[in-house]
């Protein structure tokens, strides 16, 4: 079982490891739903911890639909990631239709074949998400995994979507869906028991006051992983 937590800055990317985090995902402007990092919170993070640290790549927070200014924006950022000696990032890119802007995507990879990719909540955006999978399934070799709460406002009222999206991971061998989105200690629980999934990412519930202003919470962090140890199938 995997746990991911959010993080900011180096600091918290060492008190995540700490508390047992197996790979951290660095965001700026968290209260913006996340965005880029700037160069030296990356290499700062990058000197702290020895876990993965899966950067976002987001230009705004507008929307998903990206130019090509933004996309510019983004192999930049990309760019800045690689001269640092990281390959994992946090993206996502639609169409106006809100299905998966395929042409952008595999530019990207083919511009950088070594990336680590987790296909973010974009992701809850598409129409058909089984559509989607199968569609992000043919680069899974660079798109590791699928952060999602099953299309719904989070992963408690998607627990049923997020369970036939792991089926199909495990039917076809794809992209790991990770459920994320409204996860905490008194839910898990109730999502583990029916997801069932590998892995799980937490934001603010897993610090003191769920707050992103405060610092992690081990209490909470150790009920987590008991709960899903209990509930492990």
């Amino acid at each position: 079982m995997l746990l991911e937590f959010i993080v900011q800055n180096g600091e918290e990317a060492k008190q995540a490891e700490e508390m047992g985090a197996d790979r951290v995902e660095l965001v700026s402007a968290i209260s913006e739903g996340g965005l880029t990092p700037s160069y030296g919170t990356m290499q700062q993070v990058f000197e702290s911890v020895s876990i993965p640290v899966q950067v976002m790549i987001r230009p705004h927070s507008f929307h998903y639909c990206y130019s090509d200014d933004d996309l510019d924006i983004v192999r930049k950022d990309i760019q800045s990631l690689i001269d640092l000696g990281g390959k994992r990032i946090v993206f996502g890119v639609l169409h106006h239709d809100g299905t998966v802007h395929e042409t952008a995507l595999q530019a990207l990879i083919e511009r950088y074949p070594q990336l680590d990719m987790t296909f973010h909540k974009a992701f809850d955006e598409i129409p058909s998400q089984q559509d989607a999978y199968q569609t992000l399934s043919k680069y899974k070799h660079n798109v590791k995994r699928i952060l999602t709460s099953g299309g719904k406002k989070d992963c408690l009222s998607g627990k049923e979507p997020l369970h036939e999206l792991v089926k199909m991971e495990r039917e076809t061998n794809g992209p790991a869906i990770m459920p994320g989105g409204g996860l905490h200690v008194g839910n898990i629980a109730d999502v583990h028991q029916t997801v069932n999934a590998e892995q799980y990412h937490f934001g603010k519930a897993v610090r003191l006051h769920d707050s992103f202003s405060y610092p992690f919470d081990d209490e909470k962090i150790n009920r987590i992983k008991d709960v899903i140890q209990k509930g492990k199938h």
